[in-house]
């Protein structure tokens, strides 16, 4: 079964102060065990890096730190679905016609990827934000 994961569930379960980090890494065994296939928009990985780097952790998280977080986490064990230029452009049409602004753009790329991706769940710790931009999968939105 595939299933989504969301940027901040895998931020919070390489920050081991971050208030979500235990269900993340239940969830993450959950995967393991039950052998699931986990997924992740390739603008997902951008947005990783960027929360990991940019964010206040305390301690700070180093580039290097970042990258194999990344590269061991992510790169090693997730299917990673691309998006090419039309992918964007529907996501964009969908945020202007819905009246979306600012980052909810970035939770629409989300659901997209993991429609494109046919994915079974999506996981998020902003399940409210989900569902309000996919109604229709309300029943495969979910937090860990």
């Amino acid at each position: 079964m595939k299933i989504y994961i969301d940027t901040n569930i895998v931020v919070a379960d390489a920050v081991e102060k971050h208030p979500h980090s235990s269900n993340a890494s239940s969830l993450f065994k959950a995967v393991q065990i039950r052998r699931w296939t986990p997924v992740i928009s390739a603008h997902g990985l951008a947005e990783i890096y960027s929360t990991l780097t940019g964010a206040p952790f305390r301690p700070r998280i180093s580039p290097v730190a970042a990258w194999q977080i990344i590269e061991e986490n992510v790169l090693a064990s997730f299917e990673v679905a691309p998006l090419i230029r039309n992918d964007y452009a529907r996501i964009l049409r969908e945020c202007v016609d819905s009246g979306w602004t600012g980052g909810r753009v970035y939770d629409a790329i989300h659901v997209y990827a993991a429609r494109k991706a046919k994915c079974e769940r999506i996981y998020t710790f902003k399940v409210p934000d989900f569902r309000q931009i996919a109604p229709d999968l309300v029943d495969r939105i979910m937090a860990p």
